[in-house]
C-alpha cells in the first residue's frame, strides 16, 4: 500500500496527473507574415473548463471557446466561430503548453502562463475613449489617439473594433490627429437590430465627424470599410479631403459592371425575384422577365462559375460551418453598388495575398487565381476612378497595415501630403 501511495504521489507531481490550467496563457501566432498575440483565459466551472481567446492585436473582444478538454497533460480546445482547434501538451512544470493551432493548416503555437511581469497589456494604447450618439439609441465607441495636423479617421474591417489600430495609430500621430471608430454591431458600440446598409453605416461615420467638428478629415478604411468610404465619397465628397482604402477596394467599394460580383449581384437578383413573386402588373412583369433573362441571370451565371473556381481551390473543411454574427450577415446583405467616387483616393491592394500558413489547398493555383481576380479588381478601380492612385503590394497580408506597415505608412504620408491644405 505504501508503495502504491508513493507511486500516485509521484505521478501527480508530474505532467501525467491532470493539472490546474486555470488562468491566462499567452503566445504569438504567426499568421500571414504578422505575429498576432494570443491570450487564452481558462476558468474552472461545474462542468469542467470554460475559456475565452483574445487576439489582442486585432481587437479587444474575446472569442468564446466552445470546448476545453484536459486528459492528463494533453489539452485541446476548439473554437467553432473560427473553425479552429488547438492541441498541446503541458510541460512538466505546468508553466507552458507546446502545441499546434489548426485552422486549415497546422501552425505551431507555444503558450505559457502569464505573470504580472510578463502579461500582455490588452489595451496599452494611449487613447481616449468616448461614445458618440449617431442614431436613435445607437452610440459608437470612438478612440482618440491625439496628435497634431490634419484629422485622420480609421475605420475597421468586418468583425474588428477600433482597437485593431492601437499600434498602427501611434505611427501616425506625429503628423495627424488620429481617431478610430467601432461601427455599430461590434465591440462595445451599440448593437441595434437594423441600420447595417452601406449608406447607413456611412451616415454613422458622418455623424461622428460632425460631432467631433472635424474639418474635411482623411478617412482610412480596412476591408469592408471600403463601402463606407465609397458611400461618403459618392454622396458627400465635400465632407472629406481624401479616402484611403487598406485592401478595401473590392466590389462593395467599387462595382465593375464588366466583371460583376456574386454577393452584390445576388442581393439585386433576390430583390428582382421577390418583386416578380409579389405580383406586379403584367406590363411591369414583362419588362422584368425580359431584363432577368437578358441581363441578370446570364450575369449571375458568370458570377457562379467564378465562385465555383474559387471554391475549388479550398478543400472541404470538416465540422460545422462557423457561426456568423447577425451584424456581419446584415452588413453583407446591405452592400450597394458604388461607381462614381469624387474625391482623391489612395487604394492599397495586397495582390496576390499571402495565403497564410492555415491554407492547405493548391497554393500555386490559389495564388494565381487571386493574382488574376484581385489584380483585375485593382485595375478596374484604377481605370474606373480617375482620382485614385492604386498601389499593389505583392504577398502582403489582408491586414496590410500590420504585415506591411512601413509600405503603408510611406504611401499614406505621400498621399496625405499631396492633398490641398
Amino acid at each position: 500500500m505504501r508503495n502504491k501511495l508513493l507511486l500516485i504521489a509521484a505521478l501527480c507531481g508530474s505532467a501525467l496527473c491532470a493539472q490546474d490550467i486555470s488562468g491566462d496563457w499567452q503566445g504569438t501566432l504567426q499568421a500571414g507574415g504578422a505575429g498576432l498575440r494570443i491570450v487564452l483565459n481558462i476558468a474552472k466551472n461545474a462542468d469542467g473548463w470554460k475559456a475565452t481567446m483574445f487576439s489582442i492585436d486585432q481587437g479587444a473582444d474575446g472569442i468564446p471557446v466552445n470546448s476545453v478538454t484536459l486528459q492528463g497533460s494533453n489539452v485541446k480546445f476548439t473554437i467553432d466561430a473560427l473553425q479552429g482547434t488547438y492541441e498541446g501538451k503541458i510541460s512538466a512544470d505546468g508553466k507552458s503548453i507546446e502545441g499546434t493551432w489548426t485552422q486549415g493548416a497546422p501552425v505551431p503555437l507555444l503558450l505559457y502562463r502569464s505573470t504580472k511581469e510578463t502579461a500582455y497589456v490588452r489595451d496599452p494604447s494611449p487613447h481616449k475613449v468616448q461614445f458618440i450618439t449617431v442614431d436613435t439609441d445607437v452610440k459608437l465607441e470612438v478612440l482618440d489617439w491625439g496628435g497634431s495636423g490634419r484629422p485622420l479617421v480609421l475605420l475597421t474591417g468586418l468583425g474588428n473594433n477600433a482597437h485593431v489600430f492601437d499600434k498602427f495609430a501611434l505611427k501616425l500621430t506625429d503628423k495627424y490627429h488620429v481617431y478610430g471608430i467601432t461601427r455599430r454591431g461590434f465591440g462595445v458600440s451599440s448593437v441595434p437590430a437594423t441600420g447595417y446598409s452601406a449608406d447607413r453605416l456611412a451616415d454613422d461615420v458622418l455623424a461622428v465627424i460632425d460631432a467631433l467638428k472635424l474639418n474635411k478629415p482623411v478617412l482610412a478604411g480596412h476591408s469592408i470599410a471600403g463601402e463606407e468610404l465609397s458611400s461618403i465619397g459618392s454622396r458627400h465628397p465635400e465632407k472629406v479631403a481624401g479616402l484611403i482604402y487598406l485592401d478595401a477596394g473590392y466590389p462593395y467599394a467599387f462595382y465593375d459592371r464588366a466583371r460583376g460580383d456574386f454577393s452584390i449581384d445576388l442581393i439585386e437578383l433576390q430583390k428582382k425575384l421577390e418583386l416578380l413573386r409579389s405580383g406586379t402588373n403584367p406590363r411591369d412583369q414583362k419588362a422584368l422577365v425580359q431584363e432577368l433573362l437578358e441581363t441578370s441571370l446570364p450575369g449571375f451565371e458568370k458570377d457562379l462559375r467564378e465562385l465555383q473556381k474559387t471554391l475549388n481551390d479550398y478543400p472541404d473543411q470538416p465540422g460545422p460551418a462557423p457561426k456568423i454574427p447577425a451584424p456581419s450577415l446584415a452588413i453583407r446583405a446591405g452592400m450597394q453598388k458604388y461607381t462614381d467616387i469624387q474625391v482623391p483616393i489612395l487604394a492599397i491592394y495586397a495582390v496576390p495575398h499571402d495565403m497564410g500558413p492555415q491554407f492547405k489547398g493548391d497554393r500555386a493555383a490559389a495564388e494565381a487565381r487571386d493574382l488574376e481576380s484581385t489584380g483585375a479588381q485593382a485595375k478596374a478601380f484604377e481605370t474606373g476612378v480617375p482620382t485614385a492612385r492604386v498601389v499593389r503590394l505583392a504577398h502582403a497580408n489582408h491586414y496590410v497595415f500590420l504585415s506591411n506597415e512601413a509600405d503603408v505608412l510611406r504611401e499614406m504620408n505621400a498621399f496625405i501630403g499631396s492633398l490641398p491644405k
